[in-house]
């Protein structure tokens, strides 16, 4: 048995199923919304707690790092972590201070936050301190490993003398007399955005950037639906 369908029963269920399609990605929508508020609410209560706990309560203790270092340090983030990962033969030691450094490093989001090095008062610095102390650990740990190379020797050197030049021990911030150990990781203060404009700026910019699409997504579906 055939049914025939009047050409306004056909536009009928064609708009029911825009109407239909619009509501399931509206639903969509809120719901990335929502989960991008229970992610920043979780963000924000992991802060407010200070220290994570991150292994065993007898951890490695790493020494505190004045302001001045860390702008020394962050030059050579990257040559340290590179020559941990070449070392063959390591020890439990090692190990733990490369991936607490490692780990620490993503929790302060790999450093990319603006101010985060020079700023004290950046919702980062804190961690900041953190990652870069504990490649400065990791460092000197690697220069009295028997197997040390000439390479870690020569990097240790060319740090200490741009330190010594730039009088990087006398330059202090809140945070220079901070002690760190790897039972514990540091999260960035995430309720301090809002007061911190360069930050908030950026993390503004990141939503616009992620929201705006859609919205201008479901505002062109709506107004083709409209048309037809």
């Amino acid at each position: 048995m055939c049914l025939l369908l009047r050409g306004d029963d056909t536009s009928m269920g064609a708009a029911n199923a825009r109407r239909l399609f619009y509501a399931g990605s509206m639903k969509r929508w809120l719901r990335y919304v929502f989960l991008l508020f229970v992610f920043l609410q979780a963000a924000d209560v992991l802060a407010h707690s200070g220290r994570l706990a991150g292994g065993p309560v007898s951890g490695i203790p790493i020494p505190n790092l004045s302001h001045g270092e860390m702008a020394v340090l962050t030059k050579y983030h990257g040559d340290i972590m590179g020559a941990a990962d070449r070392v063959t033969r390591t020890d439990p030691s090692f190990r733990r201070l490369q991936n607490y450094a490692a780990i620490q490093y993503s929790y302060c989001l790999w450093g990319v936050a603006p101010g985060a090095i020079t700023d004290e008062e950046s919702p980062f610095n804190q961690c900041a301190h953190a990652y870069l102390a504990a490649g400065k650990a990791l460092l000197l740990h690697m220069r009295d490993m028997p197997d040390a190379s000439f390479a870690i020797a020569q990097l240790v050197s060319k740090i200490d003398r741009e330190m010594i030049e730039a009088g990087a021990a006398f330059i202090g911030c809140k945070y220079s007399g901070e002690s760190f150990n790897t039972a514990e990781f540091l999260t960035p203060h995430w309720e301090n955005v809002p007061a911190h404009m360069p930050t908030m700026a950026v993390v503004t910019g990141m939503l616009i950037v992620l929201v705006f699409p859609i919205f201008l997504g479901i505002a062109h579906r709506s107004s083709l639906s409209m048309k037809h």
